[in-house]
């Protein structure tokens, strides 16, 4: 690796992704598959009073998403981008929503369902937005995401990126009026529940790439005050749904956490962890998040009363990293490859960060 592709990579945004990925799988399966909907007939109250922030691990994501993005997109075109997003998302999306459909059939007994049709619509990865319900819950991430991407490609086929940091602001803007007076009929599309974690992890690439700036520190600043506002109000809904208290000191030095660790790696002050390479654990994230929870849940529903819950518990969190990891190479890196070569025979090779 040469000294130029050591200081083109961020080796913590994988380990980042790694955490988030964790922690929402750690959400689910100790908290959530129990204590809503009676998904799960497990519950591990052992680590509940962690577990129960895990949901936050999204929010995590969302800041991710919203560096690699624009740091594959700074140097993209309309369609270089798009080759970009289909690459990244539909070989693995395409086996794990198969694997857990056949889970389904199998496992599912009276709580999971999924028909032919519903399989089909899902594997298009545009099921919501034709009002078909997802194979798994953990999908509706994905249909957030693709609302960004679909922004990102508007300012690409526009070719506004080098006015993308003005883009931000008015986003910001509109979200903080949203947060204040009320949804409207942009909000869905303008993603306002989650817009300030994708603006601020923008922006953090703009200081990675170009430096900090009057602009980046006001951008930033804002968007970690109404990440907190935000993150605050969902833990006031949830909190009633889930049956569980949480603790507002918690959420607020979570989340103070995310924009630290990512303002440390931006400026490279995270020493030896920096340094380090992450890149495996970094692309089991995205299989791990597609197949764990629903698959999960059914496993916990057949074994429950026939396997010590310690073991259970741990064993089916390690099970779907190797679930994942075979995904990730018998699939997701021989699939992606093609794919690239068919749809951008000539492919640039813009700066990344890690798998984009």
């Amino acid at each position: 690796m040469t000294s130029k592709t050591k200081k083109d990579r961020i080796n913590e945004i994988d380990l980042l992704r790694f955490i988030a990925a964790i922690a929402v799988l750690v959400f689910h399966y100790a908290f959530r598959g129990h204590a809503y909907n009676d998904l799960s007939v497990m519950s591990y109250p052992w680590i509940t009073p962690v577990a129960k922030y895990g949901y936050l691990g999204v929010q995590l994501f969302f800041m991710i998403s919203g560096f690699v993005i624009f740091m594959t997109a700074a140097n993209a075109n309309l369609r270089s981008f798009a080759t970009s997003r289909i690459v990244r998302l539909y070989p693995a999306f395409w086996a794990c929503c198969t694997i857990t459909f056949i889970a389904i059939l199998f496992m599912g007994e009276n709580r999971f369902s999924a028909s032919i049709v519903q399989y089909l619509a899902n594997m298009t990865m545009l099921s919501e937005f034709m009002n078909v319900p997802s194979i798994d819950g953990a999908y509706w991430s994905i249909f957030v995401e693709i609302r960004f991407y679909i922004l990102i490609a508007v300012l690409l086929a526009f070719k506004l990126m080098r006015h993308a940091e003005y883009f931000m602001i008015a986003w910001l803007l509109y979200t903080a009026k949203v947060a204040l007076y009320g949804t409207d009929l942009l909000s869905i599309y303008l993603i306002s529940e989650y817009a300030a974690f994708f603006i601020a992890g923008a922006s953090f690439f703009m200081v990675w790439k170009k430096g900090p700036s009057i602009i980046r520190i006001v951008t930033i600043s804002l968007s970690f005050t109404l990440a907190i506002y935000q993150s605050l109000k969902q833990a006031a809904i949830l909190a009633p749904v889930f049956k569980q208290e949480v603790n507002t000191i918690i959420i607020i030095a979570i989340i103070s956490s995310f924009f630290l660790l990512l303002l440390l790696s931006v400026t490279r002050k995270t020493g030896v962890i920096g340094r380090m390479n992450w890149t495996v654990i970094g692309a089991l994230t995205y299989p791990l998040y597609l197949l764990h929870q629903f698959i999960g849940y059914m496993t916990f529903n057949l074994l429950y009363e026939k396997v010590n819950v310690h073991l259970l518990f741990w064993g089916v969190m390690a099970s779907m990293l190797i679930l994942a990891y075979a995904v990730h190479r018998v699939v997701e890196i021989p699939l992606s490859t093609s794919m690239r070569q068919i749809l951008q025979p000539r492919s640039q090779s813009p700066e990344r960060a890690s798998t984009d």
